[in-house]
């Protein structure tokens, strides 16, 4: 026997998600592929992360004091754009610290080069990676791998060298430290210059666009101007002296030898280079749209392997400006796979996410992107959202599990919605004016197995489409 009256069917309370669960639910699963490992002889990540620890434990201890003396209202950060330390606050943190000011600004700028500190606009504040680095291994080596990244601005470069001969030497470095890596012990500096010197050649070989032979009807190409030859040694020397500086390498008695640090940096390089040139499952090449299309069949570290190797082939503005064009789309699994590879992207992501903050289809998105971002749990981040944001979300996740997946799942994830009861969520679906609200609960009723709450959702289904109460 059934009643005529819509059952208050309690609903178990689950902390609501955004659709970056969806492809675990809509997908099938895949056998895991081994994850590439270490050469021999890497300390596990939990001793290379203790390694980074106490290299940046100067940088860490200059941004805890400014993440406590310098809160909102107060003076901080110079509001230059740079996010320079004034002359005041840096008196101030070395007389609090014990340091000269100058050690505060080295210390500080480290702290901006490994994302201990962040600048947005004008102001600094404290880096997500600040928050986590007690706990959290992985985010402490993505820290010191970010400073490694910018070894040539940890140390100043000499001021009497040509700039572009700067630029050479910074784009033939990979190569001398891939060598330093295989080599996998100390190498003669006079051996690294070597090196070094036949790189270089080959970026000037690859720039010059000469044509070979005369065009008919055109005065033959003037000769290429020569170029001064810049000695390399010095500027090596600098390059060397700025990696040791970050704790990549050491130097002594005319040798240099990678540490345990910089070996697995360049190994990590080496892996994101492999994986750029061939991405696991072939969508490098493919527009972001196809590309997060192709990814919605792969289970979530597959996938974020996939949105790293289709980002590194591309420039950052660029990738991230194609993603926000997809998850503009009708498309609501492609959306929610829009913003996992924007979390995959990070910190340079941030305004372009900002900025689509007022657009009603991506704002629980963003919310719940800019709240992990600030360091909020992935499992607490739905909390920035309001009861309506919450609700628009659960009915856009619908809409890619019923477009996408299997009817077991849509009955599945109505245990996901804030509200208590079918109809206190079938009124707030109501209300909040999803364009996909009549299809959601017209294929919920066709997949739920019982027949008074089937009815009840086909009968709020028609009300939305009718315009009706």
């Amino acid at each position: 026997m059934t009643s005529r009256n819509p059952r208050d069917s309690r609903l178990r309370l689950v902390s609501p998600r955004s659709l970056a669960t969806a492809p675990r639910a809509v997908t099938q699963r895949r056998t895991r592929r081994p994850a590439p490992r270490p050469p021999e002889g890497t300390p596990p990540p939990a001793e290379l992360a203790r390694m980074a620890r106490t290299g940046l434990s100067d940088a860490a201890r200059v941004a805890r004091w400014a993440d406590a003396a310098l809160r909102p209202g107060r003076d901080g950060a110079n509001p230059d754009g740079k996010g320079t330390l004034s002359d005041a606050t840096a008196e101030r943190a070395a007389a609090d610290l014990g340091l000269t000011p100058v050690q505060v600004r080295a210390d500080w700028d480290t702290a901006r080069l490994a994302g201990l500190i962040e600048v947005h606009g004008g102001d600094a504040r404290p880096g997500w990676r600040l928050r986590a680095w007690s706990r959290d291994d992985s985010a402490v080596l993505r820290g010191w791998v970010a400073l490694f990244d910018a070894w040539s601005l940890a140390y100043p470069e000499p001021a009497d060298r040509e700039p572009a001969a700067v630029a050479e030497v910074v784009s033939a470095m990979p190569q001398v430290l891939s060598f330093l890596q295989l080599s996998a012990g100390p190498v003669p500096v006079d051996q690294l210059l070597d090196l070094l010197g036949q790189r270089v050649t080959e970026l000037r070989t690859e720039r010059c666009e000469i044509s070979y032979g005369p065009h008919p009807g055109t005065d033959p190409a003037p000769e290429p101007a020569e170029v001064p030859d810049t000695p390399l040694a010095p500027l090596l020397d600098w390059a060397l002296e700025a990696l040791a500086s970050v704790g990549a390498l050491t130097c002594g008695d005319g040798q240099a030898t990678l540490t345990a640090l910089g070996s697995w940096a360049v190994w990590v390089k080496l892996e994101q280079i492999c994986v750029a040139a061939q991405s696991p499952a072939g969508n490098i090449e493919q527009s972001a749209e196809d590309m997060l299309r192709g990814c919605a069949q792969l289970r979530p570290n597959a996938a974020r392997a996939e949105y790293r190797a289709w980002l590194a082939a591309r420039t950052v503005g660029g990738a991230v400006t194609e993603l926000i064009a997809a998850a503009r789309g009708e498309d609501a699994l492609t959306r929610g796979l829009a913003f996992e590879a924007l979390r995959v992207v990070g910190a340079p992501a941030e305004p372009d996410v900002r900025a689509v903050v007022e657009e009603t289809p991506l704002r629980p998105y963003a919310l719940l992107w800019l709240a992990e971002h600030d360091g909020y749990d992935p499992e607490d981040a739905h909390e920035v959202l309001t009861r309506a944001e919450s609700t628009w979300l659960w009915v856009d996740t619908a809409a890619a599990v019923a477009d996408h997946g299997e009817a077991p799942l849509l009955v599945r994830h109505l245990e996901s919605a804030v509200q208590p009861t079918v109809p206190a969520l079938l009124d707030e679906v109501r209300a909040v004016g999803h364009p996909r609200t009549v299809q959601v609960l017209v294929a919920l009723a066709a997949a739920h197995p019982d027949p008074a709450l089937a009815k009840a959702v086909r009968r709020a289904a028609f009300q939305v489409h009718t315009g009706g109460s």
